[in-house]
């Protein structure tokens, strides 16, 4: 029985070690190439890890990755800046193979601009 629970403690940490190193994984992000998208926010979500938007524009429609919502919350972020409606401009690094995904290092939106990472 206890060599039972000693397995699964063990199997336990590994996928929860395995799971945040495969969250933190930003190299899928091309740092090489910033971006700056302004659009009306379509939908958002104030979930962890990580917040998001779609972000509609002149020509496509983005998903954009925000920070985690304690950290929009404490840096003035609330969940209701990211409105449906509301217009808004992000600053960030484009995805390597998701053709429509964004990782936004800044937003900007009801006229104020908030540091994200």
């Amino acid at each position: 029985m206890m060599r039972t629970s000693s397995w699964a403690g063990v199997l336990g940490a590994l996928w929860l070690s395995g799971s945040a190193f495969a969250h933190h994984g930003w190299s899928g992000y091309d740092s090489e190439r910033p971006m700056t998208l302004t659009g009306v926010i379509r939908e958002s979500g104030y979930d962890n890890p990580h917040g998001y938007i779609v972000l509609e524009g002149d020509a496509r429609t983005w998903h954009v990755v925000l920070a985690p919502p304690a950290r929009m919350q404490n840096r003035g972020l609330p969940r209701e800046a990211l409105a449906e409606g509301a217009e808004a401009t992000v600053e960030g690094h484009p995805h390597r193979t998701t053709p429509d995904e964004l990782r936004a290092e800044r937003i900007t939106v009801g006229g104020r601009t908030v540091e994200l990472r």
